[in-house]
């Protein structure tokens, strides 16, 4: 455990504009300059009580914020660098944001952009304790990691989570963070809209997506958006506007993914997904060749494709191709393109068994193939 410091925000804009879908997306994570302090924790607030006279919205939305920021932490990431004989070690604060605690066992949820390049990781309460953190294991493809934290004597309390498939437009969501480093920071609104997709660091699409209107600012990112009960149904991870401000579209991941990648995050330290076997070319190679789906390159050794009977891309002595496998289509769901293929494939489990539709020579084919483990 370390003592705790204040912190005064600059916005550090992060998009990557070789990602055609990241043009207004802004993935926010800001730097930070320390201050002195040469506190172990500050007193908590004094809550004042709730006047009678309030609606009774508004009480609900004290009672939330009361009862569930305890939960949120502010996350913050550092990177260190060695001096030229390697004798000294200097941290040099690199981004923060907002997570929250995802059981008792001190395991803290944040996203993957949070966290991203970072060697050393600290989590601050609400009183201003913080402590160090270590990185259990993160996906990308969902912009999502897990910290963990030893906090001996601390009464941890976890989130409860609510299903997001039954999320319906107009509901109230609350959001709490750390925006621009300032500590529990409440902001309400409704959900926009559901089923929306935003691109991942991975360059995958991350689906299902919360569209919601809260403000959403920089240092928000992965703390949780919330439901009227308290109960989570995303973490907020994107914004857009201009130079990342908020500009009333924010995004949150579902509850429901968060849910399903976090327990094998703790588990296993990465995501285990099932796939073909197979390495695929880029879609812009098949643009080219004037097909649509996705082309087969080559197989993995005695994989599952392998087995199931797909053929690597043919090539003849002067280098033309001679045929090649084109994937059309997963259990009767068309196939166009990598990102139609990853969501075909997206939550199967390895065992589980599809069918792959594909064109060889012109030809249209189904088999029958087990999906395997892959990296």
């Amino acid at each position: 455990m370390r003592p705790a410091s204040r912190r005064d925000a600059t916005l550090r804009e992060e998009s990557d504009m070789r990602n055609p879908w990241a043009l207004c997306v802004v993935m926010a994570v800001f730097a930070c300059e320390p201050e002195s302090s040469t506190a172990q924790g500050q007193q908590a607030p004094i809550e004042r009580p709730i006047p009678h006279e309030l609606l009774d919205s508004e009480k609900n939305t004290i009672e939330v914020f009361r009862r569930c920021a305890p939960s949120v932490v502010f996350v913050t990431n550092s990177r260190q660098l060695r001096s030229f004989r390697g004798l000294n070690v200097t941290e040099i604060p690199q981004g923060s944001g907002s997570g929250f605690l995802w059981d008792e066992l001190g395991h803290v949820v944040t996203n993957y952009h949070v966290i991203r390049g970072g060697d050393a990781f600290s989590v601050t309460f609400g009183d201003g304790v913080s402590y160090d953190a270590r990185v259990v294991g993160f996906d990308a493809n969902k912009d999502l990691a897990v910290l963990h934290i030893r906090a001996p004597g601390r009464t941890l309390v976890p989130l409860q989570h609510a299903d997001s498939s039954e999320l319906v437009v107009g509901q109230k969501v609350l959001a709490i963070g750390n925006p621009f480093g300032l500590d529990h920071t409440l902001t309400t609104g409704v959900i926009s809209a559901v089923g929306r997709e935003i691109p991942s660091l991975a360059g995958t699409v991350i689906e299902d997506v919360i569209q919601t209107d809260a403000s959403i600012n920089p240092g928000n990112s992965g703390g949780p958006l919330l439901d009227s009960s308290g109960r989570l149904i995303g973490i907020n991870t994107a914004i857009v506007g201009p130079a990342g401000q908020s500009a009333g579209i924010g995004f949150a991941v579902p509850s429901s993914t968060v849910t399903r990648i976090v327990p094998q995050l703790i588990r296993f330290g990465k995501v285990r997904r099932a796939g073909l076997g197979v390495r695929i070319l880029p879609d812009y190679v098949a643009e080219r060749w004037g097909v649509k789906g996705v082309i087969v390159r080559d197989l993995s050794l005695g994989g599952a494709a392998q087995r199931a009977g797909l053929q690597s891309l043919r090539i003849d002595r002067w280098g033309g191709v001679t045929s090649f496998d084109l994937i059309v289509g997963i259990d009767g769901d068309p196939v166009g393109s990598y990102n139609d293929l990853y969501r075909a494939l997206d939550g199967r489990n390895a065992g589980e068994s599809i069918q792959v539709h594909f064109d060889r020579r012109g030809r249209r084919d189904t088999i029958e193939l087990v999906l395997q483990e892959i990296d």
